[in-house]
């Protein structure tokens, strides 16, 4: 599985994600695993596009499959440097290609998700081919497969934080100083005989004190368990958990997940048209009018 090429990539990170984080933690072979996800995404994408374009005609469908992957991929291009330096001025230690396949991570799993709604978006426009209804029902699908792919970017980001490296990196520890080492008792010269003979004075250590009486040791209490009468069972009790503070780099990362979806949004708005509205001849762009949130919501006025 760790070897899965090509589309089976997003078999692996479905399946093995906890690996696909620590191959970007510990920077090992993402050069390669970048390639995979982006081969996929584009398929992926460029196959959801032909569907969007098919309810128009065959040439626009072959439009679409080219514009969509190509939306997504300038939208990070433009977006991806942002992340990387809102990182590096809060301190966190990532690599380029750690932030790309981070990234890329997300993309592929939003790529691949759509792609997967393709039968149920071919299926309504066979069955009910109306163009306000099949615009609403695929901007609903790719805005509830970003919204999976940007979860796995927040649990990749998690586990880059457990590992460190949205932190600064702390300094060395300076050693300790050793310990003093114990006084030495003080010597008395001993007494001297009565009868004043002369004898030699000899240096005596003074008696030791009496040691301390041996206190009993209170019972030794596993952690999390309490004392209980006989006949009771121990009741676990789980330590409170050290809430760890959320490093700034997090909040930066939803704060860029805003920014990716103004700048994705109103970059499809410029790429279009990716439906083709009826009535209306082929075109490669249109004119630059509007904005994406008021043409849905005029859509949504239209349909209801």
């Amino acid at each position: 599985m760790a070897n899965a090429s090509g589309l089976l990539v997003i078999e692996r990170i479905l399946r093995d994600r906890q690996g696909i984080w620590q191959q970007v933690v510990e920077d090992r072979a993402l050069n390669r695993l970048t390639g995979q996800m982006l081969v996929s995404s584009v398929v992926a994408l460029a196959c959801y596009g032909a569907v969007l374009g098919s309810f128009h005609s065959v040439l626009m469908a072959l439009t679409s499959a080219v514009k969509l992957p190509l939306l997504f991929l300038v939208t990070l291009a433009i977006c991806l440097p942002t992340l990387y330096l809102f990182n590096l001025v809060f301190g966190a230690r990532l690599s380029v290609r750690q932030s790309l396949a981070l990234v890329m991570v997300a993309l592929t799993v939003t790529a691949m998700l759509a792609v997967a709604f393709a039968p149920i978006a071919l299926f309504f426009l066979i069955t009910a081919p109306d163009y306000g209804f099949f615009k609403l029902l695929n901007v609903a699908i790719l805005a509830l497969s970003a919204l999976v792919g940007l979860r796995f970017l927040t649990g990749g980001m998690r586990v880059l934080n457990e590992n460190g490296l949205l932190a600064p990196e702390k300094p060395a520890v300076a050693p300790a100083t050793p310990a003093e080492a114990p006084a030495t008792p003080a010597l008395t010269p001993a007494a001297t005989p009565a009868n004043g003979s002369g004898g030699t004075t000899t240096l005596t250590a003074p008696a030791p004190a009496p040691a301390p009486a041996p206190v009993q040791a209170a019972p030794v209490v596993p952690p999390g368990y309490m004392l209980t009468p006989i006949g009771h069972h121990p009741r676990p009790v789980r330590p409170p958990k050290e809430s760890q503070p959320t490093p700034p780099s997090m909040t930066l990362l939803y704060v860029w997940i805003l920014l990716f979806g103004f700048v994705g949004t109103q970059l499809a708005w410029t790429l279009r048209p990716f439906f083709g509205s009826p009535g209306m001849k082929f075109s490669l762009y249109r004119d630059i009018d509007g904005n994406f949130y008021a043409e849905i919501l005029r859509t949504l006025a239209d349909l209801f």
